[in-house]
């Protein structure tokens, strides 16, 4: 889910862009003439920056906004005064006396600061997705612990080792395992929680106060009112040039004239995709507020869906022991809840380092988006390392399907389990019915939760 959003977004904006390019280079020779021809490099720069900072290139977008109106100010200001001969120390003197005299009128101020906001919030937001989506695969890469192991047999296989192959596990017992087996990942609720909320939060300015569509999608006419600014001030801006700068050399060339500098009017219309844009932000912002709480109901969500427990109400259950009802509470979310969880023996005192790592990540993130709700940039670094891991046991002994944890502290030294073969057979005198697959003991890896529900 995440990465398709992300695919989503990315593919939008870019279109948005590559729109905006081919209008103005569709446009611009019969708008302008040898003013757009001669200088067609400097616009396709403009355009080559826009991609590399919105992919996370290490670019100053004011600094590539202000290099794109110095350089066509330079070339411009060359073509429309052909008499002279202007020198690259002249142009230099040109550039801080026009400046100061508004050649392309606001255009350049006013682009700036809202190509900055849209840029900055739009990238930002692909950002905040990729991260997401980048946790959710480090955290499928924790290994299960030998104890979760362990009780997962208990907990799925030990029925049938019993006989009693289709007496579905109890809720609150399915429950306590799987809080148990996944008390680090519950642990990433609340920084997951708030990147959820900040990206809604981004979404609404993409789709409000910085007007995405709009700003990116209309480059060009910015662009070409920009140039007619300068057309139509042309005389003044010389003649303040000339009295700052000094007069130029006259040129032993031949002037253009004024039908090849520009060869006419051609409308520039923006097409709006302001729809299709309110469209995704509104699809992206249900998914975000359904992922709110997706770590810790989670267990909730495999115990009805994947491990297929009882009823809450049902007594005739397997309770770990026997057919019956299951008496203990259940757990609450997240590692320190786990130090009396009578399903799985959890070290409270050993967080995962990777789901740590991954906790700092999303704050870090968080962060990000606050600054680019305020309209302030950040500079993203692509960090990745892969883990993986996996847990695996075999058979059903005594002492996994025979008793519940003693909470005292345990000595017990790792043990390696077979996992009973599917056949058509049961066990002990089980039923005909399977025997759930090896792949069973998996379940609860977060690799098959998160590609099941947050990659799809």
């Amino acid at each position: 889910m995440l990465q398709g959003k992300v695919h989503m977004q990315q593919g939008y904006f870019q279109d948005l862009l590559n729109k905006s390019e081919k209008a103005l280079y569709d446009a611009f020779p019969s708008m302008y003439g040898d003013l757009y021809t001669q200088n067609v490099k400097v616009f396709k720069d403009l355009y080559s920056e826009l991609r590399r900072y919105y992919r996370s290139s290490n670019i100053n977008l004011e600094e590539a906004l202000n290099e794109f109106w110095t350089r066509l100010l330079e070339r411009l200001f060359k073509l429309m005064n052909p008499q002279y001969h202007i020198t690259d120390e002249y142009l230099d003197c040109m550039v801080k006396h026009a400046e100061q005299h508004k050649p392309f009128g606001e255009v350049p101020r006013d682009l700036k600061v809202k190509a900055t906001r849209a840029f900055i919030a739009a990238r930002s937001y692909a950002q905040g997705f990729l991260v997401g989506s980048d946790v959710v695969k480090k955290v499928s890469q924790v290994s299960l612990s030998h104890e979760c192991t362990r009780a997962i047999m208990k907990l799925m296989y030990c029925p049938h080792c019993r006989g009693m192959s289709s007496v579905r596990p109890c809720n609150n017992y399915c429950l306590n395992v799987v809080k148990g087996c996944l008390a680090n990942q519950a642990d990433l609720n609340t920084e997951w929680k708030y990147l959820m909320d900040s990206l809604i939060v981004v979404a609404d300015r993409i789709d409000g106060p910085y007007n995405v569509d709009t700003v990116i999608g209309t480059i060009h006419m910015r662009i070409a009112e920009a140039i007619s600014n300068l057309q139509e001030n042309k005389d003044s801006i010389t003649a303040k040039v000339f009295q700052g700068c000094g007069n130029p050399k006259i040129s032993t060339k031949g002037s253009i004239s004024e039908d090849k500098k520009r060869r006419g009017k051609v409308t520039l219309e923006a097409k709006s995709s302001a729809q299709a844009l309110e469209m995704l932000v509104l699809d992206a912002k249900g998914n975000l507020t359904a992922l709110k709480t997706y770590w810790i109901t989670l267990p909730g969500s495999l115990c009805s869906k994947k491990v297929m427990a009882s009823s809450v109400s049902d007594d005739k259950c397997w309770n770990g022991m026997t057919k019956g009802s299951y008496l203990p509470e259940v757990m609450g979310d997240g590692l320190a809840n786990q130090i009396n969880n009578p399903e799985v023996e959890v070290d409270i005192t050993k967080p995962d380092m990777t789901i740590r790592q991954q906790i700092m990540q999303l704050k870090i993130m968080t962060n990000r988006l606050g600054n680019a709700n305020i309209g302030n940039d950040v500079d993203f670094q692509d960090t990745s390392d892969d883990m993986s891991g996996s847990g695996s046991g075999d058979s059903c002994p005594d002492d996994v399907c025979g008793k519940r944890l003693s909470k005292s502290p345990s000595t017990r030294q790792p043990e390696t389990h077979a996992i009973p073969k599917q056949s058509g057979h049961g066990v002990n005198g089980a039923s005909s019915r399977s025997l759930p697959s090896a792949s069973l003991l998996l379940l609860l890896s977060v690799a098959v939760i998160a590609l099941q529900h947050l990659w799809r």
